[in-house]
């Protein structure tokens, strides 16, 4: 017997994902406003991202710490982890600071493996490989750059030119970081339905036993 079932639901870990699905829209509008030019509102943006990325780092780290892992929690922390980076990939694109093809890639890569890791739970544990965190690492890293009000050629009319060469080249280093993420967002995918394959492939066998 285990006391994870009778862990409550109504815990801080849980609070802090739920934060975090709540962020999401309120991320979109303000990275949206004046069609992505205004350059206070892509701070606001950024910030709002950058708390997202840092209370899933605390609350995963709270769960485990202190044994409040959840069913819920499960299930709601990968969903937000997704519903956060996705939204940012579909809002750069809306605005061109990310190509729709990229975009397309990750989101079909990441709601396969949620859903897929979602629907295996009870049958299949797959731990989280160091090309999974890398790959979170990097989109983090790489989306809150380009969150920012960087400039980048004739973007947004020149709206970001305050900013000079150097912010220049930060736009650059987060393109930078986004192949990377793109290479390891794919990696990391190929890597997690292999190991459901296998896993699922050695359970075969004792099922049909049972």
């Amino acid at each position: 017997m285990t006391d994870e079932p009778r862990t409550s639901n109504l815990n801080l870990p849980n609070a802090l994902t739920s934060l975090r699905i709540l962020m999401v829209p309120f991320f979109a509008w303000a990275l949206l406003q004046d069609g992505g030019d205004s350059i206070t509102w892509r701070l606001v943006a950024f910030a709002i991202f950058v708390g997202a990325m840092i209370t899933d780092k605390i609350d995963g780290d709270l769960a485990r710490k202190h044994g409040l892992v959840t069913n819920f929690g499960k299930i709601a922390d990968p969903i937000a982890d997704k519903a956060i980076t996705g939204m940012a990939f579909i809002a750069l694109s809306i605005v061109g600071d990310v190509w729709w093809w990229v975009t397309i890639l990750v989101l079909l890569r990441e709601w396969s493996v949620t859903l897929l890791r979602l629907s295996v739970l009870k049958h299949v544990v797959i731990a989280a490989a160091q090309s999974g965190k890398l790959k979170t690492t990097l989109q983090a890293v790489a989306l809150s750059g380009l969150t920012l009000p960087l400039p980048h050629g004739d973007a947004h009319g020149g709206a970001f030119n305050r900013f000079g060469a150097a912010g220049e080249g930060l736009f650059y280093l987060a393109q930078v970081a986004l192949v990377g993420a793109v290479a390891m967002t794919l990696w990391s995918g190929y890597e997690f339905f292999r190991d459901v394959w296998r896993q699922r492939h050695q359970l075969r066998p004792s099922t049909v036993d049972d």
